[in-house]
């Protein structure tokens, strides 16, 4: 059990690593005034660091090499 999510925190790290961010779209109420409503879209951006992916990565590669074999 430990080696698979091992294996997937690896995998997930490396992802981290190449893929440092996403941005969306958010529809947001400017003006909400009975029957009369005005809308935008907004971006929003989503980063995290890129040591993020290595940490992972890491805590990966001690999962595998400390899982017992059965």
């Amino acid at each position: 059990m430990n080696r698979t999510i091992g294996f997937l925190c690896i995998i997930v790290g490396a992802a981290l690593l190449v893929w440092t961010g996403f941005t969306y779209t958010k529809k947001e109420k400017i003006i909400d005034a009975g029957p009369f409503q005005v809308s935008a879209d907004r971006q929003k951006t989503v980063n995290w660091p890129p040591y993020a992916g290595g940490v992972v990565i890491l805590a990966g590669v001690i999962l595998v090499l400390t899982a017992k074999k059965k």
